[in-house]
């Protein structure tokens, strides 16, 4: 397993900051993230969101439990608790206008936005510049948590074949045409073919989807990469032991990642289950 890359070590900014504001969606990164705090003695406030974040994380913790289209309630109160620092992270599904109930503060930002389409990443982007007009700073997970990010090499003992190598190639320039288009993090490709890419579902579901289209031979591989000029403190990709539970069901060969710009959860894990379920995982410079 790869040295992992460097990332809060170095970075002054998690030794600066005392109060945190976490905007906090799904999965298991708003725990770690907020485990990090405790040991350095950050004091967080974790925003969640109806149906989307795990309540058990706000036991005993300052917090404010709202639905993504209160915008104007959050800011007004992460301001009256002194917080000018942010993290958003976590699962969160784009939920439409309807289901967001957007109050005033909300609905005058996507007025801003309706003349144009935007994917996910054109929007985080938006949401960054609105936040840093009010005042706060955005900071990626990464800069509070040392072992986040992957480096380049194979995680557990397999390596792509040639074939694979073929394959993966392929799926790194249909990112690149994706990426600038702003549609997902992630394709499938199998012996040549694209399976399937990223839409809404997520990565877990896309797995999933292409398992029941995938031929015989040799299995998919799910090649997941940012998009080009994608802030590092937003919506970093993200892979974990899920994803390999969800390869293997799956009947995937293998998994590959960019390195330095890839969030990898329980790395150990993660090579540990590669090895069992004999499939090869990879970060690779993009």
């Amino acid at each position: 397993m790869p040295a992992l890359a460097e990332s809060r070590i170095d970075n002054p900014i998690a030794r600066t900051v005392k109060h945190l504001g976490i905007v906090a969606g799904g999965g298991s990164l708003p725990l770690r993230l907020l485990e990090a705090c405790d040991k350095d003695g950050i004091e967080p406030f974790i925003v969640a969101f109806d149906g989307q974040t795990d309540l058990s994380i706000l036991r005993e913790r300052k917090h404010m439990v709202t639905r993504l289209g209160a915008a104007g309630l959050i800011i007004n109160t992460l301001k009256s608790h002194g917080i000018r620092d942010l993290v958003f992270i976590g699962t969160i599904r784009r939920p439409s206008l309807k289901e967001m109930r957007p109050d005033f503060r909300t609905l005058k930002f996507f007025s801003r936005l309706v003349t144009r389409a935007i994917g996910d990443d054109g929007l985080l982007k938006a949401m960054k510049n609105e936040l840093q007009g009010e005042g706060f700073t955005l900071h990626g997970i990464q800069s509070f948590i040392h072992d986040l990010v992957a480096a380049e090499g194979p995680y557990g003992s397999r390596k792509p074949s040639a074939a694979d190598q073929e394959d993966i190639s392929r799926g790194l320039s249909a990112l690149k045409t994706m990426g600038d288009l702003d549609i997902g993090q992630s394709i499938v490709v199998q012996e040549g073919l694209i399976l399937g890419v990223e839409a809404a579902e997520g990565t877990d579901d896309l797995i999933k989807r292409c398992g029941a289209l995938k031929r015989a031979g040799r299995g998919p591989i799910l090649v997941k990469a940012s998009k080009p000029g994608q802030d590092q403190n937003l919506d970093l990709p993200t892979i974990g032991p899920a994803t390999l539970l969800a390869a293997r069901d799956s009947g995937f060969s293998g998994i590959v990642i960019e390195a330095a710009r890839t969030l990898l959860i329980d790395p150990q894990t993660v090579s540990e289950l590669a090895d069992e379920f004999g499939i090869f995982v990879a970060a690779v410079k993009v």
